[in-house]
């Protein structure tokens, strides 16, 4: 997060944002990595102020949906297959998602 906060104000920047899922307690990310303690709310409040452009994505998650309509930001949801190749839903979240429309 520090890399976003020093880059927020770089309107040339882009970013990918992949962060470990473990908003609703013990989803993959809490399982798959050492490193998974991410303050999630911080993330979507540093997102909501990068000049540049970003897309993020998320497990399909209430509580990942309501952070990011607070702020300000357009959720989309697709379908995609895990590694077991299980069917799920997913979130792509960015300032401006009109692009993923027309595909």
């Amino acid at each position: 997060m520090n890399v976003l906060r020093d880059h927020a104000e770089n309107p040339r920047a882009a970013f990918f944002m992949d962060p470990p899922y473990t908003a609703s307690g013990s989803k993959p990310g809490a399982r798959l990595y050492r490193n998974n303690h991410l303050e999630h709310e911080e993330l979507f409040r540093i997102a909501r102020t990068l000049q540049g452009d970003f897309l993020m994505t998320y497990s399909s998650d209430p509580q990942i949906r309501e952070l990011a309509v607070k702020n300000g930001l357009q959720v989309r949801e697709l379908q995609m297959r895990n590694t077991r190749h299980v069917e799920q839903q997913e979130f792509l979240i960015g300032r401006d998602l009109g692009w993923f429309d027309t595909a």
